[in-house]
């Protein structure tokens, strides 16, 4: 396996009928930051419990750190930081308490667990909180804090499952900036997420999953490329005029997508079917938006606009 963080071959987990991750290969290279995109019951979650050693797989091969986790689990554990979904965090205890408590989970000493603590909450910006108690702590000083207790013992591999779910856009921008800091040292990330522009701002790599499959993989940038366009435009035609936008868009586009509020044309040339559009006196519409071409384009053309509750 050579310096591969981590390598999947026919990965596969059932819980009893129903198999959750259905034959995936996945490799992440020393440095990455690698993302596992898709909707609710795709997959991530489970393959994230696997890699963390806490679900055995069903079948298939996961080496992780260049270790089975069949036969390794306790080693690979030591050596990974874990961001779950959910804060686990002891909301008795004060946010530098947090960090000491959780540093002796892994025999550290005491007085390398306060340097690291102290250095830990001022990388993510939290040293002035070092003494107050968790609870009163917002959603998103409290992810943050959730990062910096994963980092403790120094991990070679840095797993975050969703961090950034709840949180409103100055507490996820922020969490962002020190997930790319981090990167910028050289740890290498694996991520879950299904905000779009949380894996298109972070991810060197990803895959999109859908129903326990990889449907997609690439750079945020190579997926747009291959199924997407360069630009998207958007036309809300007012009522009675839904047939005459898409024919006349239909001939200018690469593909042309009816929605139940709008009409989407995938086009490299934007300008020419919004022209055309506008410049049409028998069409009315409410609204038209000229944008580029985005990483929840193709997610929703890879895994469908139905709903997954």
């Amino acid at each position: 396996m050579g310096s591969v963080m981590v390598e999947a071959a026919g990965l596969v987990k059932r819980f009893g009928a129903f198999t959750a991750v259905d034959g995936i290969d996945v490799h992440v290279e020393p440095g990455e930051f690698f993302g596992f995109l898709g909707p609710n019951g795709a997959g991530k979650s489970s393959t994230m419990r696997m890699i963390g050693c806490v679900s055995p797989p069903t079948a298939g091969s996961l080496e992780v750190l260049g270790l089975d986790v069949r036969e390794h689990g306790r080693e690979i554990r030591a050596r990974l930081g874990v961001v779950p979904q959910q804060d686990n965090l002891d909301n008795e205890l004060t946010v530098f308490e947090n960090l000491l408590v959780y540093g002796r989970y892994f025999g550290l000493p005491r007085a390398v667990i306060k340097d690291r603590a102290e250095k830990l909450l001022d990388f993510v910006k939290l040293a002035d909180r070092a003494h107050d108690k968790v609870d009163p702590l917002s959603g998103g000083m409290k992810r943050r804090l959730t990062i910096a207790r994963s980092l403790v013992n120094e991990p070679d591999l840095l797993l975050l499952d969703e961090p950034t779910t709840g949180l409103d856009p100055q507490a996820r921008h922020v969490v962002w900036e020190r997930l790319y800091r981090l990167k910028e040292q050289g740890t290498t990330l694996v991520l879950t997420t299904h905000y779009m522009d949380e894996a298109e701002q972070l991810c060197d790599r990803l895959v999109v999953m859908d129903q326990g499959r990889i449907a997609a993989e690439g750079s945020p940038r190579d997926l747009i490329a291959r199924y997407s366009t360069r630009e998207v435009v958007e036309v809300r035609p007012r009522q009675g005029h839904v047939d005459a936008v898409v024919a006349l868009m239909e001939p200018l586009s690469e593909r042309v997508e009816l929605l139940a509020d709008r009409v989407l044309a995938y086009t490299d040339d934007g300008d020419t079917v919004a022209n055309a559009v506008t410049g049409n006196d028998d069409i009315a519409t409410n609204g038209l938006l000229v944008r580029r071409s985005s990483l929840e384009d193709v997610f929703l053309r890879l895994t469908g606009r139905t709903l997954v509750d």
